[in-house]
């Protein structure tokens, strides 16, 4: 699978944020991290140990999406991937907190009392003599 346009991949992050709108379960992840494969970095020295930390010129952001299918539905995966150069950065990622706010919103939180409640009843029982 190949890169998505920016714009590309803000529709279809779009969709895959719809199609989880009322359901109970299911997860998306969203992954970003510097694109640096095809990068020279200078070699490390006294002073610079990590030189990757100071590259020589911006290098691009990888965005991916997923929406988390396990093994068992891997036909169902919707794996999205972006490159956003260093540029373009600022505009992209306010359109991308656009896009995750009005996203997440439609997401149901997760009912976390059972599990609270479990937590107070061992608490509960630990600490009786």
């Amino acid at each position: 699978m190949g890169y998505l346009t920016n714009d590309e991949f803000f529709t279809k992050l779009t969709e895959l944020f719809d199609q989880r709108k009322g359901k109970d379960h299911g997860s998306i992840i969203l992954v970003q991290k510097r694109l640096s494969h095809d990068q020279p970095l200078p070699e490390a020295t006294s002073d610079t140990i990590f030189p990757d930390l100071h590259p020589p010129k911006p290098m691009p952001v990888l965005i991916k999406a997923t929406n988390a299918r396990g093994k068992e539905r891997r036909q169902d995966k919707i794996k999205l991937r972006t490159v956003v150069e260093p540029d373009s950065l600022p505009a992209f990622f306010e359109k991308y907190a656009e896009v995750c706010k009005s996203g997440m919103t439609t997401l149901k939180p997760r009912d976390r009392s059972k599990r609270k409640g479990k937590a107070k009843k061992k608490k509960g029982a630990a600490g009786a003599p």
